[in-house]
């Protein structure tokens, strides 16, 4: 039924239940699996440069390295959720993109028949609405897409 299946992770709370779906659905069809997660742009913020601080090149450095530094660690986590599952996953970072870009255009390049994310991310937490990244994938995509409460 699904022979590649996308997981996409930014590794909270939520999105380990997802994964842990994910995986589950995979291991019972024996989908191929990739593990996802997504490290967005550097925040420039018209605010910040109207009260007089702009970024340095320093500054956008240390912002990217501490972004692939959490997303090592995320995919690291989700790596061994995966083997604990008996899974062989293929890790994904995308750098610098905004989430539902990054899942829209990997599931349409890489034959991903499912998406499997959370019904929102890290942001919205604590919102009772579909995030705003996941219901930008949702309406954007052509590919099934499970959706994990």
């Amino acid at each position: 039924m699904y022979k590649h299946i996308l997981i996409a992770t930014d590794g909270s709370e939520l999105a380990q239940k997802g994964l842990e779906q994910g995986l589950q659905l995979a291991s019972k069809l024996g989908s191929k699996v990739t593990i996802l997660t997504v490290t967005e742009p550097f925040p420039m913020m018209a605010t910040a440069s109207s009260a007089g601080w702009i970024a340095s090149p320093k500054d956008i450095e240390i912002y990217n390295e501490n972004q692939a530094r959490q997303a090592q660690d995320i995919l690291k986590a989700a790596g061994e959720a995966a083997t604990k599952a008996g899974i062989t996953a293929t890790l994904k970072h995308i750098d610098e993109r905004w989430p539902a870009e990054a899942i829209i255009d990997f599931s349409q390049h890489s034959d991903v028949d499912l998406i499997v994310m959370t019904s929102h991310g890290r942001r919205g937490i604590g919102r009772l609405l579909l995030g705003s990244q996941t219901s930008e994938v949702l309406t954007h995509t052509k590919t099934a897409i499970l959706v994990v409460r």
